[in-house]
């Protein structure tokens, strides 16, 4: 059975650019709520994703600074599956929102998008939002 991609948007407040931007691509921001802990790879090409004692990698397939950063676990399977941050400015308010594209099973769709609620909200706790 392939994976289904969803797509999830997360208002962010008056969050700045700059702080939401740390929070989805830099070790330091990773770790305060996407994973126990972060490390990237000498070459500066693999991260590792640790949570407890299981641990995920995953390399950086693009990215814009300030706006988006799309990530590709090592182990996965199937080709065009990945995980990808957007970061947008709403122009009448000038808020901030942070975009979540992901795949999951269809049976696991439901899990995991509660999953990237949760961990979502905890960037928010951390920034203050």
């Amino acid at each position: 059975m392939s994976k289904e991609k969803f797509h999830i948007e997360f208002l962010m407040g008056n969050a700045s650019q700059n702080s939401l931007w740390r929070m989805i691509s830099q070790i330091d921001g990773l770790s305060e709520w996407f994973a126990d802990e972060v490390s990237m790879d000498e070459s500066e090409t693999i991260y590792t994703f640790t949570w407890g004692k299981s641990y995920n990698q995953a390399v950086i397939l693009g990215q814009k600074p300030q706006s988006y950063i799309r990530y590709r676990w090592i182990d996965e399977e199937e080709e065009d599956c990945y995980f990808e941050f957007i970061l947008r400015k709403l122009d009448l308010s000038g808020d901030m929102t942070l975009e979540v594209t992901d795949f999951a099973e269809p049976d696991d769709k439901g899990d995991a998008i509660a999953l990237w609620e949760t961990e979502v909200e905890e960037m928010k706790r951390r920034l203050g939002i």
